[in-house]
């Protein structure tokens, strides 16, 4: 990623996956630095956390993968709170977030999200916490423009997409210039490309999954080049960067 004249990779930086695991011998990961944790809830509702973090789905990986596209020498920390079924709850989620930001992570990706508004709070006391700790929580937003948490609380950044959407550019809509009785669930969020890529090709058209761990490189590469600043701070260069979108682009 260019920024003030210079490229960065993400180098130094800790992006954790929060998603089904992570294949370390997957090619797309050659030469990255990848660990990682599973956390499973006990009978009491306790976080059990284990070192076996094997993607048993694929997902996981992928999500990996679509880092290092835009940060190819980030650190993958992988958090295991998705089975083989893509299944977790909201719980699960906080757990791994916690995990994540407390274990050093800089950048959090959830390519996934909830709609249960009951648990909101509780995922913004813990999205709270991370931002506070240093850290940028990046979540999905519901590909149909639903209510979906983290992507929907003021302390994440929130990512949807487009068919449309180049890799090389992203778009945010802010939410002055873009009112939610008129844009909905888009306002607030960023809009960045959902392809697969291999070999500089897009390929099918993933969504905002794969748009959120494309956003997660760039926002590490951000890290790495303002080291000293503020989570909130990073958020808002990238807020700067960002283009701003146009009703032609699909959303109308």
């Amino acid at each position: 990623m260019r920024f003030r004249g210079q490229e960065y990779t993400g180098r130094g930086v800790t992006v954790a996956v929060l998603d089904s695991g992570v294949d370390a011998s997957d090619p797309r990961l050659a030469g990255a630095e990848v660990s990682g944790w599973r956390i499973q809830l006990s009978a009491t509702g306790h976080a059990a956390i284990g070192g076996d973090f094997t993607d048993e789905n694929g997902h996981g990986t992928d999500i990996a993968a679509a880092v290092r596209v835009t940060a190819p020498d980030a650190r993958i920390v992988a958090v295991k709170i998705l089975d083989a079924r893509l299944r977790t709850n909201a719980d699960l989620m906080v757990a791994g977030i916690e995990t994540a930001f407390r274990n050093g992570a800089q950048v959090i990706n959830l390519s996934l999200g909830t709609p249960n508004m009951g648990r909101a709070a509780l995922l913004r006391d813990v999205c709270a916490m991370a931002v506070e700790a240093g850290s940028v929580v990046v979540a999905a937003a519901h590909p149909g423009g639903e209510r979906a948490y983290p992507a929907d609380l003021p302390e994440t950044v929130g990512v949807a997409t487009h068919p449309d959407c180049p890799l090389e550019k992203f778009y945010y809509f802010a939410p002055h210039r873009f009112p939610r009785s008129e844009w909905g669930n888009l306002t607030g969020k960023f809009l960045t490309h959902g392809y697969e890529v291999a070999g500089g090709e897009r390929g099918r058209f993933r969504g905002s999954g794969l748009a959120t761990a494309y956003l997660a490189g760039r926002m590490a590469c951000l890290r790495e080049a303002l080291p000293d600043a503020s989570a909130a701070e990073l958020m808002e260069v990238a807020r700067q960067l960002a283009l701003t979108p146009v009703p032609e682009i699909g959303y109308a």
